[in-house]
């Protein structure tokens, strides 16, 4: 069969450890790697499927796996990505893939033209599926976005906490600050700022209603009316000025050719002596293409970003960059138990949807996963000003906030999203 001897050769030189196994559609058997852990097999159901994923790996192997066209019959779709993925690293791409990548790039910018109409609806395709499908593997306090693991073994709900102290403390909060949340999801990190960092005001805006009505009810549950608001509106459209903004997990979503207006518009709403925490995922590679199945699928209209795709673009809107971290593995630890909890309630999440929405889901969840343990994909964190002075000249003040906030936690309490509205 044609289709299985362009398989072996475009498999061979590039599976080199590990054991693949590929049983094609008409039932032959190829064998990759070198026979070591990890192990995988996957099986082609039919010969279309099979073309389909030696001609468009990056696209079609996703919606095969979804389609239930391919299967994997010996560990599962995150050891299977997680061997490919690894193996990939130096591997050449063939010239039609590259000519695809190229046509892909070029329309990018295009399917990334984020206006505000088109990022609500961007936005509901993912973050408005339900509050019930993210209660089944998000930590108590809905952090939908990477944790950060202090040491090993750490669980996902106490690295999602270290994650808002850490964030909190970059800021370098001042008694009475007022700080914009761009994208603020189930209100989880601006109830932190106001109720443990001490910030004067809170003002939060997102563009999912499903989120936006939990993080309210979270606001009235805790008793912060007053001290934190929630605004369903576009991050072009505030008004004001603030002392601190904060970003977590948007940027994402901005899409490439709006990086300058996203930063121009921070410029406009960040105060004379303020400071910006910008912590977004990333590519620490040259700029490249994201993913199209996911773009496809999962974030319509997302791009990530490689660094001197921001850099620049803070560059040319009057910011100064104070402060630059990258998180590495992070997001694979944070991914792994998402991952988990959501295969341990996938019944659940079947009988909310179905079980072809399970098979995206669960491939969504491996395969970021096996991205940001195997390959160039990290988070950044940017501390961004309007002045180099606005921020200070050493780091030591991080590690001494993180030390206060984590003293004040213990009496300011958490409460989920899903406490607040039972």
């Amino acid at each position: 069969m044609l289709a299985s001897r362009l398989l072996q050769r475009a498999l061979t030189p590039m599976v080199t450890t590990g054991a693949l196994v590929v049983i094609a559609a008409d039932g032959e058997r190829l064998e990759f790697g070198d026979g070591a852990e990890p192990r995988a097999t996957a099986r082609f159901h039919d010969a279309a499927a099979q073309w389909a994923v030696l001609l468009d790996p990056d696209l079609k192997t996703g919606e095969m796996f979804t389609d239930g066209r391919l299967t994997i019959e010996q560990g599962t779709v995150y050891d299977f990505l997680a061997l490919v993925l690894q193996n990939s690293l130096d591997a050449e791409d063939p010239w039609f893939i590259k000519l695809l990548d190229r046509w892909r790039m070029g329309l990018s910018r295009w399917r990334q033209r984020n206006l505000a109409g088109r990022s609500r609806r961007n936005v509901a395709h993912h973050y408005d599926l339900g509050d019930d499908l993210y209660a089944l593997f998000l930590d108590p306090d809905w952090q939908y976005s990477c944790a950060y693991f202090e040491h090993p073994g750490q669980s996902l709900a106490d690295a999602q906490l270290a994650k808002k102290r850490h964030v909190a403390a970059k800021l370098a909060l001042r008694p009475g600050d007022r700080v914009l949340d761009i994208g603020c999801g189930w209100g989880g990190m601006a109830c932190y700022l106001a109720e443990t960092a001490q910030a004067g005001e809170v003002v939060g805006v997102t563009l999912s209603e499903e989120q936006i009505a939990a993080a309210r009810e979270r606001t009235a549950a805790r008793g912060l009316d007053g001290r934190v608001s929630f605004q369903l509106q576009d991050y072009r459209a505030v008004q004001g000025r603030f002392d601190r903004i904060v970003s977590v997990g948007m940027f994402e979503h901005v899409g490439l050719a709006f990086y300058e207006t996203f930063f121009k518009t921070c410029r406009r709403l960040l105060a004379d002596d303020g400071v910006m925490l910008l912590h977004t995922i990333g590519t620490s590679d040259e700029p490249c293409l994201t993913n199209p199945w996911v773009t496809k699928h999962i974030f319509p209209g997302g791009h990530l970003p490689s660094l001197s795709d921001i850099v620049s673009a803070v560059e040319r809107n009057g910011l100064t960059i104070t402060d630059v971290e990258v998180l590495r593995l992070h997001y694979a630890d944070t991914l792994r138990a998402w991952r988990e909890a959501f295969m341990a309630r996938r019944a659940q999440a079947s009988a909310l949807f179905d079980e072809r929405f399970c098979r995206m889901w669960e491939f969504y969840l491996a395969l970021s996963e096996a991205a940001f343990r195997h390959q160039d994909i990290v988070v950044f964190q940017l501390q961004i000003a309007r002045r180099p002075t606005a921020a200070p000249l050493t780091r030591d003040y991080i590690a001494a906030a993180e030390a206060e906030l984590r003293e004040r936690e213990g009496a300011a309490g958490e409460i989920s999203p899903r406490a607040a509205t039972a």
